[in-house]
């Protein structure tokens, strides 16, 4: 047997002796990274808590997606009836749009919330819901709760009957109000029906994703940097000290001095130091010994850091110059708002919508809505503003003035591309 292959085998009964280790010892990026190997609800809520680029990430999208609220049409017409103005009053005294989208923040963070609705039928939050008096008034209260293992809202108890429309489903929640950063003296705790709970998530369920679980490694990453960039500057300017012992130096007198048994001096050493340490007025007791500062090189943290912050904001389709605020270049800042605003606005439709047309749908089968064919109408975040607008109203004129005689646009057209009605009203119509 040639040597070579006397190699193989040993390296065959070691892989025998410890399976996976040698198979997985160059490429287990958790460990070698210092990444969790999967990420809980607790530390999702953590880190949108204590990191900016996370709370940035969330908020942005939340804030742009909810940059206006939609409304509820009984057609496409958009002349607002009697009816469409008590359901406009009736959820602006609920605001029932700023807790959903309490709600959508909370699903971005946890993968999924619930949205529990209160309401006048005179059963207990644990019974399932038939009609409800009272129309419009018969929906008494919306509560936006964390979802999750952990979190405010969990699942108590899944539908097993698989003859059931419902199987596989939650069958029951548990509401804990103050489980979730909340004030110990809010103590609602309570079973709830699936019937008053609406999940919110993306795909309407409660096994979808949070919105920062892919570039969560990305977040630890930018924290490192920013870490070790502030302990480093911290080091550099304060020094860091290296003790080294004269030969003739006695370590049961130190230790006599210091007040500590022989066997502690390491420790008691190591207290000194750490202290002195902290801040920049401290002193240092030393016998036998000299105080040294080890020097700190500190390379460029700018673009590691970058590297991070662009991977995160990949990971949630946000551009880096509306993630970190950074306006410079007019003409990509424009691009970026361009892209970010039709991220917004596909968000709007292929996820907030369905959503709230479930809601919508709650609501009649509980008699809180007449049964309608409703339209959700939502303001496109694309649409140009005024300004802009009106710049190309301007350069429509512009080009009729320079073909003189056969003008490429009349009146009306530029009147309509402003933002204003045409055709362009007369002193006839007035009168």
């Amino acid at each position: 047997m040639n040597p070579l292959q006397m190699i193989i085998n040993k390296v065959r009964r070691l892989e025998a002796l410890f399976p996976g280790y040698f198979e997985d010892a160059k490429h287990s990026h958790y460990k070698d990274f210092g990444w969790p190997q999967s990420v809980t609800f607790a530390q999702l809520y953590a880190m949108y808590n204590r990191n900016g680029l996370a709370r940035a990430g969330v908020e942005k999208t939340v804030l742009k997606t909810w940059q206006d609220a939609p409304e509820l049409w009984e057609s496409e017409d958009p002349a607002e009836s009697q009816t469409e103005k008590e359901i406009r009053q009736r959820f602006d005294d609920l605001r029932l749009w700023q807790a959903l989208a309490s709600a959508d923040r909370r699903a971005l963070v946890g993968g999924w919330s619930g949205v529990i609705l209160r309401l006048r039928d005179d059963k207990a939050f644990d019974q399932p819901v038939d009609r409800v008096r009272g129309g419009l008034d018969g929906l008494a209260e919306v509560i936006p709760a964390w979802g999750g293992l952990g979190a405010q809202l969990e699942v108590a108890e899944w539908e097993t009957d698989q003859w059931l429309e419902t199987y596989g489903q939650p069958k029951m929640f548990k509401f804990t109000e103050s489980a979730v950063g909340q004030s110990q003296q809010q103590t609602r705790q309570f079973h709830v029906h699936p019937d008053r709970v609406l999940v919110w998530s993306e795909d309407g369920t409660v096994h979808a994703r949070s919105l920062l679980e892919p570039g969560y490694n990305d977040l630890m990453d930018a924290e490192k940097v920013k870490g070790a960039g502030g302990e480093g500057f911290w080091k550099t300017a304060r020094g860091s000290l290296a003790l080294e012992a004269d030969k003739d130096v006695d370590l049961a007198k130190m230790a006599q001095a210091m007040g500590v048994p022989p066997t502690e001096l390491a420790d008691a050493m190591n207290d000194q130091v750490e202290d002195f340490q902290k801040g920049f007025d401290k002193m240092l007791a030393l016998q036998g010994m000299t105080a040294k500062t080890l020097p700190i090189q500190l390379p460029s943290p700018e673009h590691f850091f970058a590297i991070a912050v662009q991977s995160f904001a990949a990971s949630i389709n946000i551009p880096v110059k509306i993630l970190i605020g950074n306006q410079t270049g007019e003409r990509a800042s424009t691009e970026d708002a361009r892209d970010w605003a039709q991220s917004n606005n596909a968000r709007r439709v292929n996820f907030c919508r369905p959503l709230i047309g479930t809601f919508v749908q709650r609501m009649e089968r509980f008699g809180i809505l007449p049964e309608r064919d409703w339209h959700i109408h939502w303001a496109d975040l694309t649409e140009a503003g005024l300004a802009e607008k009106i710049e190309r109203a301007a350069k429509m004129a512009e080009i009729n003035q320079k073909l003189g005689m056969y003008p490429a646009f009349d009146p009306d057209e530029i009147r309509q591309v402003a933002g204003y009605d045409a055709p362009l009203p007369s002193p006839e119509d007035d009168e």
